[in-house]
């Protein structure tokens, strides 16, 4: 038994126990991460410096990115060096950041897909009114609004998780560290103060999927109605990416955290953490590059430019 004023370190979970498998995950990390930053930073780039992509819909999408890069920059870096040097520690301190990182990016990544799904249903539902509804203003309110809630939202679980007292040792069961974990090694009844705060961010995260799910279902009545067909492929281009962002990111993270005990195990824990934590910022800028016309044409325009000048 221990508290929490003793512990000057955590060990997180190992990737692998053989040398040759840490070092093959060290591998597969390291692409993961250099395709994340890659991608990403060619959509930061691309809308940046393209004048035709300063709409609304592009400008969340570079918040997507920013939050993207940021998650993995989290998560992945400790994980890295971790299997590189065959070791499992990470300091209190550094603990605690990572924790609060961890949950302020997913928190606006949750956010900033909400605000995207809103784009869409104004752009095919309510067309006449985009202008008024997705405005300059309004979208960059929109915007340090998925931030702002965010970051509360982040400094209030890491705050209250850091101050409960730690009985149960210093070992996490998991490669990055989170607040389920840490809840496991507190003593105290406190935590309860955690669990109440978890209920709300998880009403909240609710109402959000609840929004997606209720302005998908009208944008499909709504493409199912437009008498072209040029005019639903379209609609669908814009529309089935953010399905498969979303889709991804909110299956893995609701099934990792709600699933039964009774089929939790190590292997299974680790394979859900990544499918949500570092695949997907990954994966985000091919699925919405691969059916967006102008997204490709601007980041092409973007590499050409920048190979012609070296």
């Amino acid at each position: 038994m221990s508290n929490s004023s003793s512990i000057r370190h955590f060990l997180l979970l190992a990737l692998a126990d053989t040398r040759q498998l840490q070092l093959l995950h060290f591998c597969l990390l390291l692409g993961i991460s250099l395709s994340a930053l890659l991608g990403n930073g060619l959509i930061i780039s691309a809308v940046a410096c393209s004048h035709h992509l300063h709409t609304p819909m592009f400008f969340f999408l570079l918040n997507l990115a920013l939050s993207d890069l940021g998650s993995i920059c989290t998560t992945v870096p400790k994980a890295m060096h971790n299997s590189l040097w065959d070791t499992r520690d990470i300091s209190y301190p550094g603990c605690a950041e990572q924790l609060f990182l961890v949950f302020f990016f997913l928190s606006a990544e949750l956010a900033l897909l909400t605000i995207m799904c809103y784009d869409r249903y104004v752009s095919i539902c309510k067309p006449l009114h985009y202008g008024t509804l997705l405005g300059s203003r309004a979208c960059a309110h929109m915007a340090a609004a998925a931030w702002a809630s965010a970051f509360l939202n982040a400094v209030m679980h890491a705050a209250n998780t850091f101050s409960l007292p730690l009985c149960y040792g210093n070992v996490q069961g998991q490669f990055f560290c989170e607040i389920p974990q840490i809840l496991k090694l507190s003593c105290s009844h406190s935590n309860l103060r955690e669990f109440g705060l978890i209920a709300v961010t998880s009403c909240l995260g609710l109402g959000c999927i609840v929004f997606i799910v209720f302005s998908y279902v009208q944008i499909f009545r709504a493409v199912l109605r437009i008498p072209s067909e040029q005019g639903r492929h379209k609609a669908f281009s814009t529309c089935l990416p953010h399905m498969a962002v979303v889709s991804l990111f909110i299956s893995t993270a609701v099934f990792a955290h709600m699933k039964p005990p009774s089929i939790s195990s190590p292997s299974l824990d680790l394979a859900l953490s990544v499918l949500y934590s570092v695949v997907p910022p990954a994966l985000n800028p091919f699925i919405h590059s691969l059916r967006n016309q102008e997204l490709k044409g601007a980041v092409w325009k973007l590499m050409t430019g920048w190979f012609q000048k070296h």
